[in-house]
């Protein structure tokens, strides 16, 4: 008995530690990417607007509800009063389906950018962006504090009522398939589609190259972006889906297993501490930024947010005609189009498969 006892005690110090580190990553890194597009004006474009909107999602979930969540996992037990409860399980659908939409809103921004990009700015305005944002509050608070609060998601009010102390989102059947389709599963359809469409287009336009010089350069920024995209969406996929799907089994047959529960709902929670490697640190004017804040180096940011150290100065200076052919090529390229002929492959890819030649890009691969 007092092994048995002792290997509990290290179980649970064990998780404790684990959860705590996963709260810690998830608060810090949405922070500085935070910290990084407010001080630094180069991040500073509509595409990094969603970006900087799941950040600040993401750092309000592991502020809000996950040091909550960790308690209830540590301690068995949520004794929360029911109003408590209620505002608990409200803010966690809420900033959970709020962080779900920002990525899918980013994968529209991108989808635009790659296929429509010499119309990207007069499709994705300030004013769209704007309405985007404000539809993805919208929806996620219409998911979760009214149905919560007016006890829509309740299956059976009698069950619900012998368990007064356990604070847990209860999930009926009405509300499991339609919270699931509309928060999780049409959004990830769309997302799948939208990505392999901008990975079939960058594969495309890879091919109409045949000038000899290029074909290495082209094939490199193929393979990063085919990564990205892979690490993206494989990364939402490998987070999301366990628990939607045992969200809509809830619904539809009861609760399952309290252990697997937790598993797939930590597991969603992941998702909010990769954000900010997989949508910022893949990106390098945002690891150029990053570099900014640790090092803490004053004045390396000049008005336009563009480092000022000797390396990068060394760096503009080597690719300086590099540029100068890129510009060359750009005004023939965009001749092409004009003249009818098929749109040509992106100058430079960005991380996120799109081209430079929308105006928007967010970043390069390095």
């Amino acid at each position: 008995m007092a092994t048995s006892s002792h290997d509990s005690i290290w179980r649970q110090a064990l998780i404790g530690l684990v959860l705590i580190l996963l709260i810690l990553i998830t608060v810090l890194g949405n922070v500085v990417v935070c910290l990084a597009v407010g001080l630094n004006r180069r991040l500073r474009s509509l595409t990094n607007c969603f970006i900087v909107s799941l950040a600040i999602t993401d750092l309000l979930l592991g502020l809000l509800v996950l040091p909550f969540s960790a308690a209830c996992e540590l301690g068995q037990a949520c004794n929360f009063a029911k109003p408590l409860c209620k505002i608990y399980t409200s803010l966690d659908v809420m900033l959970c389906t709020a962080s779900i939409l920002n990525l899918f809103m980013i994968s529209l921004d991108r989808y635009y950018a790659i296929t429509a990009p010499l119309r990207y700015s007069m499709v994705v305005t300030p004013k769209r962006v704007v309405i985007a944002l404000t539809l993805i509050w919208v929806i996620s608070i219409t998911f979760s504090f009214l149905p919560i609060h007016l006890e829509w998601n309740i299956q059976n009010l009698t069950n619900s009522n012998l368990t007064p102390y356990k604070c847990k989102l209860q999930v009926n059947k009405a509300y499991g398939l339609v919270d699931g389709l509309i928060t999780f599963y049409v959004p990830l359809l769309v997302m799948c589609a939208t990505y392999y469409r901008i990975f079939k287009i960058a594969r495309e336009q890879a091919k109409r190259i045949n000038h000899s010089y290029y074909n290495k350069a082209v094939t490199i920024r193929e393979h990063k972006a085919t990564v990205t995209l892979a690490v993206v969406m494989g990364a939402f996929i490998i987070c999301w889906f366990p628990y939607f799907t045992v969200f809509v089994y809830r619904g539809i047959w009861g609760d399952i297993d309290e252990t697997l529960e937790a598993i797939v709902l930590w597991l969603g929670y992941v998702n909010s501490a990769l954000n900010p490697i997989l949508y910022a640190a893949l990106n390098r004017d945002f690891r150029t930024a990053y570099q900014c804040l640790f090092c803490c180096r004053r004045g390396a940011i000049t008005s336009r947010g563009s480092s000022l150290s000797p390396t990068t100065s060394r760096r503009s200076r080597s690719q300086s005609h590099q540029v100068t052919l890129g510009l060359q090529e750009e005004t023939s390229l965009r001749q092409a189009v004009q003249n009818g002929s098929e749109a040509p492959f992106p100058q430079e890819s960005d991380n996120y498969g799109t081209s430079t030649l929308a105006g928007q890009s967010s970043g390069q691969f390095s």
